[in-house]
């Protein structure tokens, strides 16, 4: 009880970022000093072959630098998240599209009871300036077909930017950080791109509560993106599939939601003060 007491009267939950990168230097030279002070960051580099390591560390002499243990963008977030000291971790992205504004918003939701702030570009209050009319075409199929599957109200299904306390991690069961890379190449479930997906659908199994935050999504600021509309798609598509076992077993079941000792104890995110 004492150390609930002590948590009730911080300011501020102890946040965490987790940036996911690979080869984003000109980019981290922009964002990282565009970050609230928070309690951690975590920079989880992808073997970069430019000077994503040597720039985070010049702008943020204090960042964290872990190296991912295998490939893959879910891997590299699995990394992250292992290293969380704060109460709290922020996904965010490493191209400059995610608003460091837009920060306090996530954590008010989760303050206020939720155990996931889930962004969303498609709920009211939120955009996007970099998705095509043929991407949002498809992002709306396929988020209408996860809620008819999994029987969710979700309005973006694949969006990047998102916040959770970090007592949930054990309920998203991500590949161990520590096994080794599969012999024929292929990646562990969860490690790719398909991240995004397997997190919303291990979300719904484990009966989570979640948020939506609108979010507005910024054109990356330098480089090319990797999506593939189509190719991309398909992965989502297999992700739903290949997920929805878990989540209608899950169903059946009552989960235990975690305990969060900071939740609904204070409603200021002026995160321009470091907690300790």
């Amino acid at each position: 009880m004492p150390e609930i007491i002590q948590l009730h009267q911080r300011a501020l939950p102890r946040v965490s970022i987790v940036i996911p990168a690979k080869n984003e230097a000109r980019n981290l030279e922009i964002i990282l000093s565009e970050l609230p002070p928070v309690h951690q960051v975590i920079l989880v580099d992808g073997n970069s072959t430019d000077d994503t390591v040597a720039t985070a560390r010049r702008v943020m002499p204090d960042i964290e630098v872990i190296q991912q243990t295998r490939t893959g963008k879910g891997n590299a977030l699995a990394c992250g998240f292992a290293a969380v000291t704060g109460d709290i971790f922020v996904m965010f992205d490493a191209d400059g599209s995610a608003d460091p504004a837009e920060i306090p918003a996530f954590v008010d939701a989760l303050l206020a009871g939720a155990d996931v702030a889930k962004g969303s570009r498609f709920c009211v209050g939120g955009g996007s300036e970099d998705i095509t009319l043929f991407r949002r075409l498809g992002n709306y199929g396929l988020n209408l077909l996860t809620n008819v599957l999994l029987k969710t109200r979700y309005t973006d299904l694949c969006y990047g930017y998102n916040a959770f306390w970090t007592s949930v991690i054990p309920y998203l069961d991500l590949p161990d950080v520590s096994l080794p890379k599969l012999e024929d190449g292929r990646m562990h479930w969860g490690d790719g791109f398909e991240i995004e997906t397997v997190l919303t659908c291990r979300v719904k199994a484990a009966n989570l509560t979640v948020t939506e935050v609108p979010s507005v999504e910024k054109l990356r600021i330098f480089g090319v993106s990797n999506l593939n509309a189509i190719s991309d798609g398909f992965r989502v598509l297999r992700t739903i599939l290949h997920e929805r076992p878990r989540v209608l077993t899950s169903r059946s079941a009552v989960s235990a939601r975690p305990a969060h000792s900071l939740r609904n104890s204070s409603k200021s995110t002026d995160l321009s003060l470091k907690s300790a």
